[in-house]
């Protein structure tokens, strides 16, 4: 079968990245043919507008819309619609730099993986992360180490790659954030290896559009929790 590899985009109101995030997206050559997979989860400013201008230019842009329900939503939509045997996640941001993603993808493509992670901490952090995220981080990463007695460094990075079928073999349920912690648990406790490489990361402050919250990473701990010891 011909590999192909679809980055899933899910999008809310981020009219001041979304354009150079998808341009990045579309100059970067991968070492499959590509499809980006834009999911709008209901922005009310004008990201809609720029992405449909994109991708009217572009065919390899699929653009799908849907009323607002959180980043989880989102990609799972963009699961359904991704028509590739490779799929990542590229948050509309620009914390995440596209020109990385060939090397992330390259271990599920070699067969050495089937799932890669990204890791932030394992590579380098440009700008200052706030310390409560940082600390975030790092607690959520122990807490799967732990539970799943697998060594994480970065369970809630926005990087992660998958073989197609290993996301079609899983329920997601999480509407929003905790999306990240449900898919890490569920793959890990199917005693499937996540393989971390290491990305750079470009920290924004809440002021810059940043959206994680002490209340997420609460809700990451139990997501966590739950999907260890009750699914």
């Amino acid at each position: 079968m011909k590999e192909k590899l679809s980055i899933i985009v899910p999008v809310f109101n981020e009219e001041k990245t979304i354009r150079k995030v998808l341009e990045s997206l579309l100059k970067v050559k991968m070492p499959v043919e590509k499809e980006i997979v834009v999911v709008n989860d209901g922005s009310t400013d004008n990201s809609l507008k720029i992405i449909q201008e994109i991708a009217g230019k572009n065919n390899s842009v699929k653009v799908f819309s849907k009323e607002n329900g959180g980043k989880g939503s989102a990609v799972k939509l963009g699961i359904e619609k991704a028509s590739g045997t490779v799929l990542i996640f590229q948050d509309a941001d620009l914390e995440y730099n596209p020109k990385e993603i060939p090397e992330i993808i390259r271990p599920v493509l070699n067969g050495k993986a089937k799932v890669v992670f990204g890791s932030r901490f394992k590579g380098k952090i440009i700008g200052k992360i706030m310390w409560s995220h940082q600390l975030g981080n790092n607690l959520l990463s122990l807490a799967t180490s732990i539970l799943f007695f697998k060594k994480i460094s970065d369970m809630e990075t926005g990087y992660k790659a998958f073989r197609k079928e290993i996301l079609q073999g899983i329920k997601l349920n999480s509407k929003s954030f905790d999306m990240e912690p449900e898919i890490t648990a569920k793959i890990l406790k199917r005693g499937i290896k996540i393989l971390e490489v290491p990305i750079s990361y470009k920290a924004r402050t809440f002021a810059e559009g940043k959206k994680i919250t002490l209340k997420d990473g609460i809700v990451a701990l139990k997501t966590l929790i739950k999907y260890r010891f009750f699914d």
